[in-house]
């Protein structure tokens, strides 16, 4: 949950940092980077270095991780935090569709299902449908989302075949947010909107990104995966764009239209059914509430009655 609240933050400082999308990608590498290294280096100083495979695909997945901020800013700047986060989580849907073509990993049922609703709530959020809809050009943000949902779907797929070793979370991520770092500044000084010198008072919100959800949040989420149980991880991330569309409404004042939320609850509706296995928990309830040999709990009697 910590590492959900650290990333549910990252659009409310980066609004507060007014920087440019390249600037705040590169200030949010750069101060997320030392944490990363140093727990890197610890990991390699126990365990020794990195295989050059697992370097190399980390690289692959820092560039893909570019992609994932420098669109998701963008977005931001077209359709606000909230609905460029929500829009952002599609990944869940993505990495699904892809495993599916690319590595034979077919989808579960639920997940094929979700994908209408999925795709009526991003038409709801584009303002496609309804009138009054948040943001500069609420349709753009939607193809920049989706865009920063491929790329962030990129990068799990990636990093996921490097991070092999359950010992080496750290330095996989820490070459990850170097090469983020430097693609980042190959494309702000190519569109011209890289600042090297921020106000201090923008450096200090990119600090606070870069530490709280750059290594931090990534790192807590990382050391968390192997010790939970699936359907626990995924409804705690899944809390992840739901704090997001609440602080940037409390804490930014944007108020997304009646049907723009209304995409929010199918997008995110969507996404639950496809990663939460329902199944599972109904299994799980019914055998919290059986007894040995199927007899009711709530049958038997405690000190304090049943």
């Amino acid at each position: 949950m910590l590492g959900a609240a650290c990333i549910s933050f990252s659009g409310v400082f980066y609004r507060f940092a007014e920087v440019s999308p390249s600037t705040g990608t590169v200030y949010r590498a750069l101060f997320g980077l030392p944490l990363l290294a140093l727990v890197g280096l610890a990991e390699h100083r126990r365990y020794g270095g990195l295989p050059s495979k697992t370097v190399r695909l980390a690289a692959i997945a820092g560039l893909f991780f570019a992609g994932d901020l420098l669109f998701w800013h963008h977005a931001i700047e077209a359709v606000g935090v909230a609905l460029a986060t929500v829009l952002g989580n599609l990944q869940v849907i993505i990495v699904g569709i892809v495993a599916w073509l690319l590595l034979g990993e077919r989808p579960s049922r639920s997940t094929l299902l979700a994908l209408p609703v999925v795709l009526v709530g991003v038409v709801l959020i584009s303002g496609a449908i309804g009138g009054d809809a948040y943001g500069t050009d609420p349709a753009l943000g939607v193809v920049l989302g989706i865009s920063t949902a491929v790329c962030y779907a990129g990068y799990l797929l990636v990093i996921r075949h490097g991070l092999r070793d359950p010992r080496r979370l750290a330095g996989p991520v820490a070459v990850a947010t170097v090469f983020v770092a430097l693609s980042g500044t190959v494309v702000g000084v190519a569109a011209g909107d890289l600042d090297p010198t921020p106000p201090i008072a923008s450096l200090g919100w990119l600090a606070i990104l870069g530490v709280s959800a750059q290594s931090a949040g990534y790192l807590l989420i990382s050391i968390s995966l192997p010790r939970l149980p699936a359907v626990i991880t995924s409804i705690i991330l899944l809390a992840q764009p739901v704090m997001s569309v609440v602080l940037s409404m409390v804490l930014l004042g944007e108020a997304p239209s009646a049907t723009q939320l209304l995409g929010v609850f199918l997008v995110i509706g969507g996404i639950a059914a496809a990663t939460v296995p329902m199944t599972r928990i109904r299994v799980g309830l019914t055998g919290a509430r059986l007894g040995p040999a199927g007899t009711r709990r709530g049958a038997e009697k405690g000190p304090n009655g049943p």
